[in-house]
């Protein structure tokens, strides 16, 4: 997008857009309405209508690689890519790819999502410590997403181990990010909506850092209570992420107007708590 800090692209997109929505592009294909096949071009025009029915309504997309590598359709994910550039021009898209490594292979990661894809920020894993996140910083005009306290059950396995007096490992991991693991402002914290006292700790630790916060629409978490628990001083600071709630609205020959009405009333609950 052109910027030379990420969190500037993020508040372009929330200021143009006027939406704290990110649509997550998850490509199922056993869920497709029937006029799209289950092909490669079959995931790339799913994945363009449902850009075009929302672009609108969200101040970023969100797709998740695996669903289309599973089919071998990394090529319809380049050309979704490009169709974002074109019809969402605000929109800031974030690379759902969960990578985690360290040195070279870290740094072809790297390559990965901002050079053949293009993608504006990526989602990484940073439990292989300080080595697993320094290459990226090889791309400070790209955004990171790290991963601190994740929208499923099992993220408690690790994440809400104490690590010491007072402090859980989630909040290590913020406390990294702010201090340490951003010298480009280009660091952001993945923190599921299911958990909002979670989220609001994680605010309180790291200002006005932006969070990616996956689980709302389908896994159950209120609008409501993340937008009041993860707001930044400005009101904003969120990309509130749906993915399945918007793009399996209907799966009839309306799949579009659905996927639009759903993103809008999404939105604009969002909104609704926000500022």
């Amino acid at each position: 997008m052109g910027s030379a800090n990420f969190s500037d692209q993020l508040q372009r997109a929330w200021d143009l857009s006027n939406s704290q929505l990110c649509v997550g592009l998850d490509p199922d294909l056993s869920r497709f309405p029937a006029e799209f096949s289950h092909t490669p071009q079959g995931i790339e025009d799913f994945c363009k209508a449902m850009v075009d029915a929302t672009a609108q309504h969200v101040c970023a997309f969100k797709p998740q690689i695996a669903y289309f590598a599973a089919q071998g359709a990394e090529k319809a994910l380049e050309n979704v890519i490009a169709h974002i550039r074109k019809v969402a021009k605000h929109a800031v898209i974030v690379l759902d790819a969960k990578r985690g490594d360290i040195g070279a292979t870290a740094r072809q990661y790297a390559s990965e999502a901002f050079e053949r894809f293009d993608a504006d920020a990526l989602t990484i894993n940073p439990y292989m410590g300080t080595d697993s996140i320094e290459p990226y910083f090889d791309f400070p005009d790209r955004g990171l997403f790290l991963l601190c306290r994740t929208s499923n059950p099992g993220g408690s396995d690790l994440q809400f181990l104490d690590v010491a007096p007072g402090e859980k490992l989630y909040q290590r991991v913020a406390k990294l990010a702010h201090e340490r693991w951003n010298p480009h402002g280009q660091t952001g914290l993945v923190v599921g909506a299911t958990f909002p006292a979670e989220l609001a700790a994680v605010r309180k630790i790291v200002g006005d850092m932006p969070l990616l916060v996956p689980g709302i629409g389908a896994q159950g978490g209120d609008i409501e209570a993340t937008v009041k628990a993860g707001r930044n001083s400005k009101g904003l600071g969120l990309l509130i992420n749906s993915s399945r709630a918007v793009l399996y609205a209907s799966q009839e020959s309306d799949y579009a107007e659905c996927a639009a009405r759903v993103a809008e009333e999404t939105k604009l609950a969002i909104a609704k708590y926000s500022r």
